[in-house]
């Protein structure tokens, strides 16, 4: 059993970390799994390509009948089908949720239902009202996943409009929705409204585009914590990227297609001057035996401290998971044989879940070196927590801590505070940036406490 931060973290930057991640099996039976997401409660809903959305409840088991059925009105085939879900912030008070799907003449729509008056469990499949519908020229990248960002506004990443390299050269077209990241108000008008601060209202570019430059955007989220936004984008033949931004400004252009990554790709047409953003971490098909990547998450809960504010992906081919830590390097855990990862899920307690397309199965994502209730932080009080300035520690059960030492999220030692052998010490972090931490508490007999740290 590992108890010590300093071990913990030294694993974080090592490639023996990556081994540590491990999946635990959750629930089975779900054909072609594209998305995986909670309501603000301790259910989690699944979406099938094929239109289904099943309830999966917090004890493994998945509801009989389905909360939606959309087959009907679905166009199927290559990367069609019904691909994205995300329910309205005021969900548990107006029941509103929203899907991506492509229609029967293969374009992406937006549209909007409502659950049912009488059950919370199945939705009013009469309530749907369509908010958008994009023409989609080709059957493949349809990008299709939709989230609430901490604006509240429906952010949708759009594919570039398939076909391969970009032959309408969408990418780099900010007055189509194609290839681009959208950004609507969903309570603004109807059927919606365009936020005032999108970057291209009144200027040349589409309304609703917020950043563009994206090939096929298969997965984005936003980290709980500190609302940085993650996008991952599948390459065309060699690179997989990740980007990560700041929600609160706009504008963004990722780079496809004069890019691949942070590789020149096609420049004709290009205006090389143009500010591009590039990735914070790529990796190649070759390198790595990749070729599509899968969206995931930053890892916000507090079962596995060792995790905590790493961003978890995985690839479709190579069927590895992979971890980036806070220096942005990848490590990568060994092949789970016999599955195509499709998609991320997070619970409403900042735990993460995996998905493939070919066994059906919904795994939990675990750390087997980490996990212990060792890590629960019973024996002291951290308080404020998000702090500004002065933090408390008091401890409890008449154990005396020794020290306390503040790490970043890469591992690296920031500040330590010898402790009085008090029950109660009080100490600034004033020079700390806003951020997340891991506060490392060690007592007279050299047991370490753990905790997740904010400073605002």
């Amino acid at each position: 059993m590992k108890t010590k931060l300093l071990f913990i973290l030294t694993m974080l930057s090592s490639l023996a970390f990556g081994q540590t991640v491990d999946l635990d099996l959750f629930a089975s039976g779900f054909n072609s799994p594209t998305e995986i997401v909670n309501a603000g409660d301790d259910r989690l809903f699944v979406v099938e390509q094929g239109g289904l959305i099943k309830v999966l409840n917090a004890d493994g088991t998945t509801n009989v009948t389905p909360f939606l059925n959309v087959s009907s009105i679905l166009g199927l085939g290559s990367e069609r089908g019904l691909l994205g879900l995300a329910f309205h912030p005021d969900y548990a008070t107006n029941g509103f949720f929203y899907v991506n799907y492509t229609n029967t003449s293969g374009d992406t729509v937006i549209a909007r239902y409502a659950v049912s008056e009488s059950d919370e469990n199945i939705a009013d499949t009469g309530s749907a009202t369509i908010l958008l519908t994009v023409d989609q020229p080709f059957s493949n990248h349809n990008g299709g996943c939709i989230h609430f960002g901490p604006d509240e506004y429906l952010y949708i990443s759009m594919g570039d409009g398939g076909s391969g390299g970009d032959p309408n050269g969408n990418g780099q077209n900010k007055n189509t929705l194609l290839g681009a990241m959208l950004r609507i108000d969903v309570d603004g008008a109807a059927p919606y409204g365009i936020p005032a601060d999108n970057p291209f209202v009144g200027v040349d570019g589409a309304d609703e585009v917020w950043a563009y430059g994206l090939r096929n955007a298969w997965k984005f989220s936003f980290n709980k914590d500190n609302n940085d936004l993650w996008i991952a984008d599948v390459g065309q033949g060699e690179i997989e990227e990740i980007n990560k931004v700041d929600p609160s400004t706009g504008g963004y252009n990722f780079g496809w297609r004069c890019y691949e990554g942070s590789t020149e790709y096609n420049s004709d047409g290009c205006s090389m001057t143009e500010t591009f953003t590039y990735p914070v971490a790529e990796y190649t098909h070759t390198a790595t035996g990749g070729c599509s990547i899968t969206g995931g998450y930053v890892y916000t809960g507090d079962t596995y401290p060792g995790l905590q504010g790493m961003y978890l992906f995985a690839d479709y081919c190579n069927n590895k998971i992979g971890v980036l830590n806070g220096d942005m390097e990848i490590t990568y855990t060994s092949a789970f044989s016999g599955e195509f990862f499709t998609t991320f899920g997070e619970d409403i307690n900042g735990e993460l879940y995996i998905a493939g397309s070919n066994s059906g199965n919904v795994y939990r994502i675990i750390d087997t070196e980490l996990s212990t209730p060792t890590f629960t932080g019973d024996s002291f009080s951290v308080y404020p927590n998000p702090v500004t300035d002065l933090l408390t520690i008091e401890a409890a059960n008449n154990i005396i801590a020794t020290d306390a030492i503040i790490y970043d999220m890469s591992g690296k030692r920031l500040l330590h505070y010898s402790l009085d052998a008090t029950e109660q010490n009080t100490f600034s972090i004033g020079t700390l940036p806003s951020g997340l931490y891991l506060l490392q508490i060690t007592d007279v007999n050299g047991a370490g406490y753990n905790y997740k740290l904010a400073v605002k």
